[in-house]
């Protein structure tokens, strides 16, 4: 199985890298100054579950010279054009697409691009960042991918990737009904990003103050409830789960969208917060966190337009 990883940073480069370790046929197609730092440095990658220090197949987009049987897309959303266009040449009638990207929005696009038969749902469950010298670093105790055929039930290919992945540096797991875990996170990291862009501030600052935790809550259920019009209800014991992880005392958990902002950067606003105010307006749906927060990423986008 020839696996071909877009990207080396946060998500490619640690599932990446422990494909790669693991013994499988990896190929990281990246850009050319990564290619350089990779090819001068290697692969490395710092986690509590074990450091990585390793030679890589790294190549740039005019080195694609044959299909993938996998393609493991870790773009963010709005790279999501030029992705497809770096991953156009290795798709061939047997590849394989699968997405870790936050949220649901996308699958439409890479169905009709590449066809619901090439398309696998995933989404990944990790806490990472690149730091300035290359090195992928992890924090806390996430590691975990998840996918599975878009159109529902178990496959041989999806059974297989998950064999590869080595434990316990990658929980690894192929299911049946990848629709409904990629509603219930994006019920997760919507509420996370709704409630930390607005305040600026992570979840164990919100959580300290006196309507905080109300706050918290109620866009959880706001989200909660679109997933369920959708008609992928989220289990009264998740959801409770969900608000026990998201009222630790202390917590430094904050959305990826909101260091995107801190570091002056685009963020996932329209994918993330967007989609779920226009599911809800959709569905009839009274309550307009989600609007409200869309609009705040509107305003920092427009604002960093001008800049």
């Amino acid at each position: 199985m020839k696996i071909l990883v877009l990207g080396a940073g946060a998500l490619g480069g640690y599932f990446g890298g422990w494909l790669a370790e693991s013994g499988a046929d990896v190929t990281f197609l990246v850009r050319a100054a990564r290619k350089a730092q990779l090819d001068r440095d290697g692969l490395k990658i710092d986690s509590a579950v074990g450091a990585l220090r390793r030679r890589i197949k790294a190549i740039t987009s005019e080195q694609v010279t044959a299909p993938a049987d996998i393609v493991l897309l870790t773009a963010k959303a709005y790279d999501l054009d030029s992705a497809l266009g770096a991953i156009r040449p290795a798709v061939g009638p047997q590849t394989a697409i699968l997405p870790i990207l936050n949220g649901i929005s996308h699958i439409e696009r890479l169905v009709a691009e590449f066809g619901a038969a090439r398309l696998i749902g995933g989404l990944a469950r990790i806490q990472a960042t690149l730091a300035p010298d290359g090195t992928i670093l992890v924090m806390g105790d996430w590691n975990e991918i998840v996918f599975g055929e878009i159109g529902g039930g178990l496959s041989e290919r999806t059974t297989k990737l998950a064999a590869l992945f080595p434990k316990p540096q990658v929980r690894a797991q192929a299911v049946p009904d990848i629709k409904q875990h990629l509603w219930r996170k994006l019920v997760h990291i919507g509420t996370v990003a709704a409630v930390t862009t607005l305040t600026r501030q992570a979840i164990g600052t919100i959580t300290s103050t006196a309507d905080g935790p109300w706050l918290i809550e109620s866009t959880l259920h706001s989200s909660a409830a679109v997933a369920a019009a959708e008609g992928f209800p989220i289990a009264t014991a998740a959801l409770e789960e969900m608000l026990a992880k998201l009222n630790t005392a202390g917590s430094t958990y904050k959305a990826s969208m909101l260091r995107d902002m801190g570091r002056g950067g685009p963020t996932e606003g329209a994918h993330i917060l967007g989609y779920l105010a226009q599911r809800a307006a959709a569905h009839g749906i009274d309550n307009p966190i989600f609007r409200i927060a869309h609009a705040n990423t509107q305003a920092y986008e427009s604002a960093r337009a001008k800049v």
